[in-house]
């Protein structure tokens, strides 16, 4: 663990690269060309993730339920993402979120600095994951920090300006944890389990974890030789992704294209991480991720990703083992699991794979 002490190199922040003026950028940023975004993906305006309403689940009426579930169960195979509206979260909470966050990174950079993180809990603001010295870097800047368990919440490390970030980040992570623990429970029906099972293997709802990741992408003088984050898959349990919404970035895997997600009005987007696809036997997946930059517009969104216990050993459900369906992957507990992603960065879906039983 010492090599995650601290960062190998100094830490450059990109928004003060942004604001400096520069018109190329730096070499450490520069993806190869094989990495880079095509124009042809960033333009496709007719396909989508599945946008669901989550108002039916509530419904009295029984065939709207069964609707609902079923078009969440098919995003979740088909895709592994989606965007949800009428999901119970106030409309005003979630753009006050993103104007707060938007005003912490508006402010001074020594204000900032005195959150820098290290690579030994990412806690605090940050701008690299991973500690492999000389590695490409994404170009983008961000603030860490852990809701839950309670244990482990520590509103010192929360950014004491604008005054009311800390207050916000505790309403914004109960309320974006409430709808994760409803989505358990739609995801755990969809499984042909009893709508707790999912909750119970990530060790109930008082042990979880939650952390919240705060994403600034500032604008770029060469949005097309680089990404605000590399292609990944997220290691943890399922994410709730509150995007910006003036300014598209997030980009999703379906087969061999990159299709640029729009986001709706008031809604999250919805997406099912590695814990969920061991959980599941591969039922459900992980599907790889990543973010484009802008050339004139910075963009903020904000990741709450809810993940199990992290002590806990995750391997897949007895339930959905069969004999023509073997258990796929070992076990790992989460703390064993998200080492990797600290260590070597986003690294498309090498990590899921590599636990598969050879």
């Amino acid at each position: 663990m010492n090599h995650l002490q601290s960062w190998p190199e100094p830490v450059v922040r990109v928004q003060a690269l942004s604001e400096s003026g520069l018109t190329k950028i730096p070499d450490r940023y520069i993806k190869p060309i094989t990495d880079r975004a095509s124009p042809k993906n960033l333009d496709d305006t007719h396909i989508n993730i599945p946008v669901i309403d989550l108002q039916n689940l509530l419904s009295n009426n029984q065939t709207l339920q069964y609707e609902t579930l079923s078009l969440i169960s098919s995003a979740c195979k088909e895709w592994g993402f989606f965007q949800v509206v009428n999901h119970g979260v106030s409309h005003e909470l979630m753009k006050q979120a993103r104007e707060t966050w938007r005003e912490f990174f508006d402010q001074p950079l020594d204000l900032k600095q005195k959150y820098a993180n290290s690579p030994s809990t990412y806690e605090g603001y940050g701008s690299r994951l991973g500690v492999d010295k000389g590695a490409k870097l994404d170009w983008s800047d961000y603030f860490f920090l852990h809701y839950m368990p309670a244990s482990l919440r520590n509103q010192s490390k929360w950014p004491a300006v604008p005054q009311s970030c800390r207050k916000l980040i505790a309403a914004y992570g109960e309320e974006t944890v409430k709808l994760c623990e409803k989505l358990m429970k739609v995801l755990s029906i969809n499984l042909g389990l009893g709508q707790d099972h999912l909750q119970n293997a990530f060790g109930g709802t008082k042990d979880i974890g939650a952390c919240l990741r705060v994403n600034f992408y500032p604008r770029c003088p060469q949005p097309d030789l680089t990404l605000g984050l590399s292609p990944h898959s997220d290691p943890g349990g399922m994410t709730l992704l509150l995007p910006d919404e003036n300014v598209s970035g997030l980009q999703v895997r379906k087969g061999n294209e990159w299709v640029t997600v729009k986001p709706v009005p008031n809604a999250f987007i919805v997406n099912v991480g590695d814990q969920i696809q061991v959980l599941s036997n591969a039922i459900y997946k992980s599907v790889e991720h990543r973010v484009i930059v802008n050339a004139v517009k910075d963009r903020v969104s904000l990741a709450l990703f809810y993940n199990p216990k992290s002590d806990l050993l995750i391997q897949p459900i007895k339930e959905l083992v069969t004999k023509d369906r073997p258990a796929l992957y070992q076990p790992m507990t989460y703390d064993e699991y998200r080492l990797y992603i600290r260590t070597k960065g986003p690294c498309g879906k090498a990590q899921v794979e590599s636990l598969k039983h050879r």
